[in-house]
């Protein structure tokens, strides 16, 4: 991991810089963005039609070659959703196209790449119909989509289940189970005797979960200077260097 060498106050006054971006440019995007939702370089969110929603702590990450993306886009008025519950987490180059509805429950966690779509886009025998078939996407609580995994239209893949990286997910999956493939098919069962543990537990102490936060942030920043970290840009260097 390479080194930050920011002083602590230039880390505050750049979580507060994003905080003040996502609200001036990102909530008037959306329909309903929920209280304490945190961005990670939010310049690279994009928002395109209505209405969308965010619930309350979520976590939004993108990098600059990795947007994530949200879209609207429907040929009825009054067609076409993205919901997306508390709690969950939004990874880098994560995209959801709605044409007709997409429900997404709470502490649900989309890692890198995924896609989710109700629409095929294009009409199978008319190429010039720019949505085609369309059917509603309902994703229940707490479920773990995999890295690059695709959920297709008119799916609903139930509470706690887990889709494997790189699944293609074209039918129904259960709640509770463990899902991959293409088309991703359960491959077996969760433990019904063991007690899940999920995003929203996590944030249940929000406060003290904020000062946990800041207090690593003050014992890893401790003793940077303004200096050292200009000249860390300047001059970069390797930090295998810095290893005994």
């Amino acid at each position: 991991m390479i080194r930050d060498y920011r002083p602590y106050y230039i880390k505050k006054l750049d979580l507060r810089f994003r905080d003040w971006y996502a609200g001036h440019f990102l909530r008037p995007q959306f329909r309903c963005l929920g209280k304490n939702c945190t961005f990670m370089k939010p310049w690279h969110v994009r928002v395109f039609g209505a209405p969308i929603d965010l619930g309350d702590y979520a976590n939004v990450i993108t990098t600059p070659e990795h947007k994530v993306r949200l879209t609207v886009w429907s040929a009825e008025k009054g067609k076409g959703f993205i919901t997306i519950g508390n709690y969950c987490l939004v990874c880098p180059g994560v995209r959801i196209s709605s044409a007709t509805g997409i429900s997404i429950g709470d502490s649900t966690m989309m890692a890198s790449g995924v896609y989710i779509t109700d629409a095929d886009w294009h009409g199978i025998y008319d190429r010039t119909d720019y949505i085609g078939g369309t059917a509603p996407v309902v994703i229940g609580s707490n479920v773990w989509l995999g890295d690059g995994s695709i959920v297709c239209k008119g799916v609903t893949i139930g509470d706690n289940s887990i889709i494997g990286a790189g699944s293609v997910v074209t039918r129904d999956i259960p709640p509770n189970v463990i899902a991959a493939g293409s088309p991703a098919v359960p491959l077996r069962d969760l433990d019904a005797g063991r007690p899940m543990k999920t995003r929203e537990h996590w944030f249940a102490d929000a406060a003290k979960l904020e000062r946990d936060i800041d207090a690593i942030d003050r014992d890893m920043l401790k003793g940077n200077t303004l200096l050292g970290w200009l000249k860390s840009i300047a001059f970069p260097r390797n930090e295998t260097e810095e290893t005994p």
